[in-house]
């Protein structure tokens, strides 16, 4: 008996070589068993690691502690990718340790989370369950928001409703920053003013902004007051999904906002004066990227304009807006004055070695600077190849990847 039960043992191993079937409770993965070993745990953590890295190490004990706290509830696993570099190279590690959420062997989000035994087991207790929460009554919509953290409802018209797919892939991807929930029974929204299938065109504010840009987001401006005036706000809130409806699936998210609440960055971001427009709303899209676009016809009450933007959007047609003062005529003098719009002719001259300087002219440290600047590009004015230029940051638009903070 002793020696069938070994030979049954040994068959087990031989059919798992990288899942280490032992009293640990972090599950050890590889190349041959992570896609069907994934598959079998609603939420996993995975951490990639290499056995000499020193950060690793330091994890490693929190790590196991954490994986213990949470049996039953997440899976904590571990691959080693000096032994199984196929399954990092797929899902991009690059650095040790690497964290990452799965969900049903998918990948979900990176883990930006404490590192910590009680941190990780708090922060992954948070990760169970669906993206969104499903409410069937009115009772169950009443417990849900009675709820102080950032809270984003939707109601849908069907289960098979095209805006609910949409919905739940943004829940998917945004649940660290609100909680979702969704109902196929519009008579729950009846209350709060939704009348149709509206999907996911959350209210913009200035507390929630920085969370709801983490896409590309398409926002109508407007005097949007839901304390009291629901059913006006909902008329151009209506308008917007309509129209969205018809790109859904594409990458860009819809919002709605209180144009009272942005005038100032509608103003310096945009170029959009207070009195423009009228009861009209505003419509801008500002991509992750930070890329701004504005719809300059006026938004017609059939939503036409707004579709016909969305189609030069997405056809590439649109001309980017960028704050820039004018070009000047006459740029002689040591130190070349470059404005947004002359930027990459100037700094991203392939022929050319570039300084330059970020300024505002009501920094007193830049203006301490300036003649030493200006005497450094008289010195060497001579060379064909180097360029001294400066550019005031705060009237023209900082292209990507110049982290311009003062």
């Amino acid at each position: 008996f002793s020696v069938m039960a070994a030979a049954v043992t040994f068959a087990l191993l031989a059919c798992f070589p990288a899942a280490v079937l032992s009293r640990r409770d972090v599950l050890e993965l590889g190349d041959e068993d992570f896609d069907y070993l994934a598959t079998e745990h609603e939420t996993m953590l995975v951490k990639f690691y290499a056995p000499w890295c020193g950060h690793c190490k330091k994890l490693s004990p929190d790590f196991e502690k954490a994986a213990t706290r949470l049996k039953g509830t997440v899976q904590l696993a571990k691959v080693d990718c000096t032994a199984h570099s196929e399954i990092c190279g797929r899902f991009g590690v690059s650095g040790y340790p690497t964290l990452k959420i799965f969900r049903n062997g998918k990948e979900a989000a990176l883990y930006d989370g404490p590192r910590s035994a009680e941190g990780i087991y708090q922060y992954m207790k948070k990760q169970t369950g669906p993206d969104s929460v499903q409410l069937q009554t009115e009772e169950d919509l009443q417990t849900f928001i009675d709820n102080y953290d950032a809270s984003i409802v939707g109601v849908f018209a069907g289960a098979d409703s095209s805006s609910l797919s949409e919905f739940l892939r943004a829940a998917a991807l945004l649940r660290e920053q609100f909680r979702f929930a969704h109902t196929v029974d519009l008579k729950l929204g009846h209350k709060y003013g939704v009348t149709s299938d509206n999907g996911l065109c959350p209210h913009l504010t200035m507390e929630n902004r920085d969370r709801l840009r983490v896409r590309d987001l398409l926002t109508a401006f407007y005097d949007l007051d839901y304390h009291h005036n629901i059913r006006g706000s909902n008329y151009w809130r209506n308008r917007v999904m309509k129209i969205a409806s018809k790109f859904s699936g594409r990458g860009l998210a819809f919002s709605v906002a209180n144009k009272k609440d942005f005038l100032s960055e509608l103003e310096e971001d945009f170029g959009l004066g207070t009195s423009d427009g009228g009861e009209l709303p505003f419509v801008t899209i500002r991509t992750k990227l930070g890329h701004k676009y504005t719809m300059r016809e006026e938004f017609t009450r059939d939503g036409l304009s707004l579709e016909r933007f969305l189609e030069d959007y997405f056809a590439g047609r649109l001309k980017r807006y960028i704050k820039s003062e004018a070009v000047p005529e006459r740029n002689a003098a040591a130190v070349k004055v470059v404005v947004a719009e002359s930027f990459d002719e100037v700094v991203n001259d392939p022929e050319k070695d570039v300084l330059i300087q970020f300024y505002s002219r009501s920094c007193p440290h830049c203006k301490k600077l300036e003649p030493v600047y200006r005497e450094l590009a008289e010195t060497l004015i001579s060379d064909p190849n180097i360029v001294i230029a400066k550019m005031n940051a705060a009237d023209n638009d900082v292209p990507l990847g110049y982290d311009v903070q003062g």
